[in-house]
């Protein structure tokens, strides 16, 4: 078995916002609503199985994870100052790696760059199927799309 079944999601959010920090960059929760899902979605395509267990929502900027956007929600549109807890590491090694690639890979991009690639992306459109695109929705993402998906680009590179 290759670490733990789930991680909770505070523990990777802290994860992700501290390293953000070490890197220069303070997160909004746009941005980091982002980098949670493509650290989810990324984990399901290539570990077979879900990090966590809660739903990302197909919201009008994206894929939103209610719990973490919540925890943050007082920050609105400014970055995440807030002070945040443990360690900056899982201690599981394949863990540790694939939160490094993914902010090698997305963390580089801006809250609204990584907002147009999910607009574009299966999952986050079957989800909100037949809906305006300003329309509110609490419609969750198939964690099961999200897998094949993803699996499928990774097939391709």
């Amino acid at each position: 078995m290759i670490g733990p079944t789930t991680v909770p999601p505070n523990k990777i959010s802290d994860i992700l916002i501290i390293q953000s920090r070490g890197r220069g960059e303070h997160l909004t929760n746009l941005k980091l609503q982002k980098l949670l899902y493509y650290t989810q979605a990324w984990h399901l395509a290539l570990y077979d199985r879900a990090l966590f267990s809660e739903d990302f929502e197909a919201w009008v900027h994206g894929p939103v994870l209610p719990s973490q956007y919540h925890r943050f929600k007082h920050n609105s549109w400014r970055p995440i100052m807030d002070n945040v807890y443990g360690p900056p590491r899982t201690g599981v090694g394949y863990l540790d790696r694939h939160i490094g690639e993914i902010l090698n890979v997305f963390g580089v991009e801006t809250a609204a760059a990584l907002e147009l690639m999910t607009h574009r992306e299966a999952p986050w459109l079957e989800a909100r199927r037949g809906l305006l695109p300003e329309a509110s929705s609490t419609a969750p993402i198939s964690k099961e799309l999200m897998k094949k998906f993803y699996k499928r680009l990774a097939e391709k590179n």
